[in-house]
């Protein structure tokens, strides 16, 4: 032993120094194994602006645990890491900046802004990489990207103007999710929908030559760009109203009364105003019935000339002001609470407007069929498998994706419009004439594109995508996208969807998809709740590597989990328990030379059971990362290392190391290095950071842990008999030791056995030590068979051994007579008081049942623990 292994583990002063040396020797690289299978995982790309939540850390532990473990099978593992440009948080971000500084976007202009905005991002784009580095992160570095590199940019690019050229890109008038406080379309991914408290609104819609038929809405500005009102064709209350026409309150604009079967007759009055410039459902509505488009809304909330005199109102004004005319013409019923779902900005807050917009659109049902046929062979799982029906319902409805945004910040729409002929030229380069005129005449479209779009390539422009690099041949497709589940549609889907149709392959073979991170009490971890902790922080508290286990053992796929402080600290606890049982090893290594693995002959019990049940954990743990249950088999090896090898194995070891001879000596040292050497391999994954540490204090004769072998099972060492007959001597300490606290016998204590040994006696009698060892008995006497139980005495029973502890040994009788005396007094004053009160009619009839029934269950209570002292009594000979 040349260097002396610290008692503790200084894990803010360990991490940073492992992860540099990690870093610096390449190790993350995946030319450590440079001609084994690539084994590849694209990183989602966290947001540039972000930072880290325990969502990040969910995934990196779980990534970087896979990586560990397939790097160590010998594979060339491969991390890419990268961040996403994140379009509009991104331009938040700069914008506030903007206007701290008393200017704004529109003032600077475009070109300025984005040279800000790159600025901002130089100054604060590497930090979401720092915090992933803090995690154990095993990315390659060297490979980073960000989604607007000039290589990513011209993917995006080269992607958008083939979608052009096979006819599968149109710019058109559709119904989008509007958001009025950040001037752009956004993703429905972008849109909160929370349940909140609001009115439907009751009102008479008056018919062209009289009569009305009444209808409900959670929007009364929204009738002024009513084009219909629809009833179900089999409602007798209105359907002799079909084929009449209305007219629009305040308006006196004529619609429609049409009958449809999307109606629900249960829902309000049963009759539907319809609104298909302002309400997605009425929109399909609209489509079917070729009814005509009205707008309302200007881009910032407010109303348009179409509201005709509530022209200019902001909506919600326009809603208050509206209806006060509908109660002043008479035309209003009543308003009723009503709890519906509110879509709001995820950035900004605010209410979004569905709005009918011109944008640019990808015409997806052709890429949406090749992704639906890979998952359906089986070219692509995903686990757990009941996503699959999820991800198919999506696919088989989905419609056209809006891939247009009002912003500056991301990649720029190339396609150019002619101010002479008014064409579009779509091109890879930028066009300096239009391509059908010839006209000099031309401007860039100003919109961007969705953030998914550029990330729908990820797993190949990462790579080098559209050029033929030695990267993409290598490492695509990659193997496993492991991602969280409520982003199954917005983005693993689109992988799939693009991965196939430009590069003629799966983009993965596997999506694996963890569940969300709440809090202890089960709540979604939010700002508003006040409840959301910065990993980094729970990281400088109790270390890496407790958050890593706690999130992986505390996960399944697919399930969300609870985290709990209380489950991290445990944790930490148990990388203190290794770091101890790590450093007992240790301080008996000297002079030691390590050998190969143990061989069963000529090992004691204890050995070979410890080395049987290691067997069986391997194995177990095999076949549960062969099934992704990453969960169960870390809880499986802290199991093992803590309840069997620590307090077990490496106990008993202490009597051959301080007592035995020098052989038996080195054969457990053998045991103890080999078990702890194979359970820091199984771990390394886990806790990255302290099994590394440890490992160099271990006399291996290998290099890092981080590229050591992934333990597999050895048959060999299963010894099903070594496990039974051990079995019999736990179930004994267990007993001994739970007779022990029974009699609050103190630790230092030495007791006397009797034991009536059976079919078991050499067994026993090879194993005497171990009761002294494992629970103070200083000595132990073999009963003759048939020799028939002591008098006072407490009695353990394993198999068909029994164990007779004098009770002389384990107290002073007299004095545990008279206290259990006393004891009993004090019982039967309780039982009295309690008897008294129960019989009492008053109580009976005035007290509140739980209280009645609370006095009748302490009761039974204080009549069990009389008997059972009593029977302590009886034992003592009283």
């Amino acid at each position: 032993m040349t260097t002396e292994m610290p008692k503790t583990f200084d894990f803010a002063e360990a991490e940073p120094r492992l992860y540099r040396w990690w870093e610096e020797n390449g190790w993350f690289k995946p030319e450590v194994h440079p001609d084994a299978e690539p084994f590849v995982i694209s990183i989602p790309p966290p947001n540039v602006t972000g930072a880290l939540h325990n969502g990040h850390a969910m995934f990196v532990s779980l990534e970087d645990l896979m990586i560990r473990y397939e790097r160590m099978r010998g594979r060339a593992a491969l991390w890419v890491p990268g961040s996403d440009h994140a379009g509009i948080a991104t331009q938040l971000q700069v914008e506030n900046l903007l206007r701290q500084q008393g200017t704004s976007r529109e003032a600077v202009g475009r070109e300025e802004f984005l040279h800000r905005t790159w600025e901002w991002k130089r100054k604060y784009g590497g930090r979401i990489a720092e915090q992933l580095r803090r995690l154990g992160a095993s990315c390659d570095w060297d490979r980073e990207r960000f989604t607007l590199d000039d290589g990513l940019s011209r993917a995006v690019r080269e992607a958008f103007v083939t979608l052009w050229e096979q006819g599968l890109i149109y710019r058109g008038l559709r119904l989008i999710n509007w958001s009025p406080g950040l001037q752009t379309a956004v993703s429905d991914l972008e849109v909160e929908r929370e349940e909140e408290q609001g009115h439907l609104y009751y009102f008479n819609y008056p018919l062209e030559g009289g009569g009305s038929i009444p209808v409900a809405t959670t929007r009364p500005e929204t009738i002024l760009g009513d084009t219909a009102v629809a009833v179900h064709p089999d409602d007798d209350r209105y359907r002799h109203f079909i084929g009449r026409r209305a007219l629009v309150p305040m308006l006196n604009r004529p619609i429609p009364v049409i009958a449809d079967e999307y109606v629900d007759r249960e829902f309000g009055t049963g009759a539907l105003k319809i609104t298909p410039g302002h309400d997605p459902a009425d929109y399909e509505i609209g489509q079917r019935h070729g009814l005509e488009l009205v707008n309302i809304m200007n881009k910032d909330a407010t109303l348009n000339e179409n509201a005709g005199p509530y022209a200019g109102l902001d909506r919600f004004v326009a809603r208050q002001r509206l209806w006060a005319d509908m109660e002043r013409a008479g035309m209003t019923l009543r308003v009723e609470p009503y709890r519906h779902a509110v879509p709001r900005s995820q950035r900004g807050g605010e209410v979004v407007e569905p709005l009918v917009s011109r944008q640019w659109f990808v015409k997806i049902q052709p890429l949406a069929e090749k992704a639906i046929e890979a998952v359906r062979d089986r070219r692509i799982t995903i686990v757990p498998a009941y996503f699959e029906r999820v991800y198919f319902n999506w696919l088989e409805n989905i419609e056209d994706w809006c891939i247009s945004r009002q912003l500056w910040w991301g990649h720029r729409i190339p396609a150019w419009h002619c101010a002479d002929c008014g064409e579009i030229t779509v091109a890879r380069e930028d066009p300096t004439v239009c391509a059908h005129c010839g006209s000099a005449a031309i401007e860039q479209d100003p919109d961007v594109l969705d953030t998914w779009f550029s990330s729908g390539l990820w797993p190949f422009s990462t790579l080098g995508w559209p050029d033929d690099t030695p990267d993409l041949r290598r490492y695509y497709p990659t193997d496993i996208m492991e991602t969280g589940y409520d982003i199954l549609f917005f983005w693993v889907a689109r992988m799939i969807m693009m991965g196939l149709w430009f590069t003629g392959d799966i983009p993965f073979h596997t999506v694996y998809l963890h569940g969300l991170v709440r809090s202890e009490g089960g709540k979604k971890m939010s700002k508003s709740y006040g409840n959301v902790e910065d990993p980094l922080d729970i990281v400088a508290r109790y270390g890496t590597d407790a958050l890593r286990f706690t999130l992986l053992t505390g996960s399944s796929p697919g399930n969300d989990m609870n985290l709990a402080e209380s489950r991290i600290e445990y944790h930490r606890n148990f990388g203190n328990k290794l770091w101890q049982m790590s450093r007992f090893v240790w301080s008996n290594l000297d002079r030691y030379v390590p050998r190969p693995e143990p061989q069963r002959a000529g090992l004691d019990l204890a050995s070979r059971w410890i080395l049987s049940r290691l067997t069986g954990l391997v194995s177990n743990v095999q076949r549960l990362f062969d099934t992704y249950q990453y969960g169960e088999a870390g809880r499986q090896v802290l199991d093992f290392l803590w309840s069997e090898f620590a307090d077990w194995y490496v106990e008993i070891s202490k009597n051959a190391l301080y007592g035995g001879d020098a052989a038996r000596r080195e054969q457990t040292l053998d045991v103890l290095v080999y078990v702890l050497n194979t359970g820091l391999r199984l771990l390394h994954p886990y806790m990255p950071y302290i099994t590394e540490e440890i490992w160099g204090y271990l006399p291996t004769g290998e290099g890092p842990l981080i590229l050591a072998e992934w333990p597999a099972a050895n048959p060999a060492l299963l010894d099903a008999e070594a496990e039974g007959q051990f079995a019999i001597l736990m179930d004994l300490v267990r007993g001994i030791r739970n007779a022990r606290a029974e009699y609050k016998v103190e630790p230092a204590q030495r007791i006397s056995a009797l034991i009536d040994a059976g079919s078991q006696r050499a067994l026993i009698g090879a194993h005497t030590d171990l009761f002294a060892r494992l629970c103070n008995v200083g000595s132990v006497t073999l009963l003759d068979s048939g020799a028939g139980a002591p008098g006072q005495a407490a009695t353990v029973v394993a198999a068909n051994v029994t164990v007779y502890l004098p009770l002389a040994d384990l107290v002073d009788l007299e004095a545990e007579r008279e206290r259990l005396r006393r004891e009993l007094e004090n019982l039967d004053q309780q039982i009295a008081r309690t008897t008294a009160l129960l019989s009492n009619e008053s109580f009976a009839s005035k007290a509140k049942p739980e209280v009645v029934q609370r006095e009748r269950d302490k009761l039974e209570t204080l009549a069990a623990s009389r008997r059972a002292v009593e029977e302590r009594l009886g034992a003592l000979g009283a």
